[in-house]
């Protein structure tokens, strides 16, 4: 069903949800519960948007039925948990292609589907000061790459200054537009030129990318989109050494340390952290996992994170 032009802000997430029925339907899930959820605070009263929005609560009440057994769709933390963890996946494969020079459409449509799915996470909850940065950078990014490329013009590698870019209709939403789906007044879209040098100073500068690191393992994710707009060559991950973080050693028996008495919101962080590992697992992010699960032990036998 097409979305209607009032519900525009929404549409690029709702493609999101389309693309991922099949190979993930828990991010297709919850993309329409972000279109849903903006969409109606955005119009749910002309006829065309009110079709469109109980048309996608059915779809959501569908799934949800249908997928009852599975965790990401029937246990908020859960499904929190993989959404980041998908969105954070995309968008170090996205940066780390970007450092090495390596500019193509499978790249540059990975940083706009993850700024799409930290748009998602808002659906949890506030959002981490680190993923609002994450999102700008990864929205910003995918647009100046994509209109260098469009311009017949070579990217600057790795991070640099942010600059307003103007969004056009083929991977965004118009120029002047706001630059993701808020209901705040738009970012300022000064020039949809690509030539950064003749802009002057970044109207507001980027957090610190250099120090990302990605951690092993960290390659596209299986199902990392690459149905674009025009033919591309699949993108092939390349394998990275997997290196077993070094943690505190943990004694076989595991044993609460004097009188430590847990409070409700530590059991409730400490799932947090075992259903974070349970959700790297899936990408064989093995690091990623023992990491989690050494917080999740630290909380339970100390008290303390």
């Amino acid at each position: 069903m097409a979305v209607p032009p009032q519900l525009k802000a929404v549409q690029h997430h709702y493609r999101t949800a389309l693309e991922h029925d099949t190979r993930d339907p828990a991010i297709a899930y919850y993309c329409r519960l972000y279109a849903m959820q903006t969409g109606m605070k955005l119009d749910s009263k002309t006829p065309e948007c009110r079709k469109f929005l109980v048309k996608l609560m059915d779809q959501l009440e569908k799934m949800k039925q249908e997928l009852s057994n599975n965790e990401s769709i029937s246990q908020e933390i859960v499904g929190n948990a993989h959404i980041e963890n998908y969105a954070l996946k995309m968008f170090l494969y996205a940066d780390n292609e970007d450092r090495s020079g390596r500019f193509h459409k499978n790249m540059i449509k990975s940083f706009y589907t993850s700024s799409l799915l930290f748009d998602v996470l808002s659906v949890f909850g506030e959002l981490s000061e680190e993923n609002i940065q994450h999102r700008k950078y990864a929205r910003w990014k995918a647009t100046y790459i994509h209109n260098c490329l469009k311009n017949g013009e070579t990217p600057q590698a790795g991070p640099i200054g942010m600059e307003g870019e103007a969004y056009d209709d083929e991977f965004g939403t118009e120029a002047g537009g706001p630059s993701h789906a808020s209901l705040g007044p738009p970012e300022p879209q000064p020039s949809s030129s690509v030539d950064l040098a003749a802009q002057g100073p970044a109207s507001m500068p980027p957090p610190n990318y250099n120090t990302i690191q990605v951690p092993p393992g960290s390659h596209a994710p299986a199902n990392t989109p690459a149905d674009l707009p025009h033919p591309a060559e699949p993108v092939k991950p390349v394998p990275v050494p997997r290196n077993v973080p070094v943690g505190d050693p943990l004694p076989l028996n595991i044993k609460q340390q004097g009188d430590v008495r847990l409070t409700p919101e530590d059991f409730t962080q400490a799932q947090k952290y075992c259903k974070y590992a349970g959700s790297a697992l899936q990408y064989e992010d093995v690091p990623t996992a023992i990491q989690n699960l050494q917080k999740a032990l630290k909380l339970l036998t100390t008290g303390k994170e």
